[in-house]
């Protein structure tokens, strides 16, 4: 599997659709997809990959592949956006949430489903992005110094 395609994910319905290249066929990618549920691990779906097990020869027809399935699947509709405070850096996926007046975040790396964040509050999105932003850069360079 190639790295998941952040920057090109779709808030749908309570759920987070990621393409990713799967495989590639006479020189054209064939695309599948992986799911994050805003209610978690209650949901079956929640880091669920290609559960309609169909795949798609574009982003775009991947991702309808994915709505229709959970038009068809999902145990829960959300009306509320809880991924639309996301940000793609260095590709990694910050998806960023708010309680009262306390920010945190969820932070995935490139190739995986796996929450990396540390559990630390902030006091704004900026702040908590700032720090991110800082730790992936740090990171960066000692892996450059090695």
């Amino acid at each position: 599997m190639s790295r998941l395609l952040y920057e090109s994910s779709v808030s749908y319905k309570g759920y987070l659709i990621i393409p990713f290249v799967f495989g590639k066929v006479d020189n054209h990618n064939i695309y599948s997809y992986k799911l994050l549920s805003e209610i978690g691990h209650k949901s079956q779906f929640h880091k669920a990959e290609n559960p309609s097990t169909i795949y798609g020869c574009s982003i775009s027809n991947i991702v309808d592949i994915a709505k229709e399935h959970l038009d068809q699947n999902s145990e829960f509709i959300s009306h509320r956006d809880c991924f639309k405070s996301r940000y793609v850096y260095r590709n990694h996926l910050i998806i960023i949430s708010q309680e009262g007046d306390k920010c945190f975040y969820d932070h995935y790396p490139p190739e995986l489903l796996n929450n990396i964040a540390a559990p630390k509050l902030f006091k704004s999105e900026y702040e908590c992005l700032s720090w991110i932003k800082q730790g992936l850069d740090g990171q960066q360079m000692r892996q450059r110094a090695i």
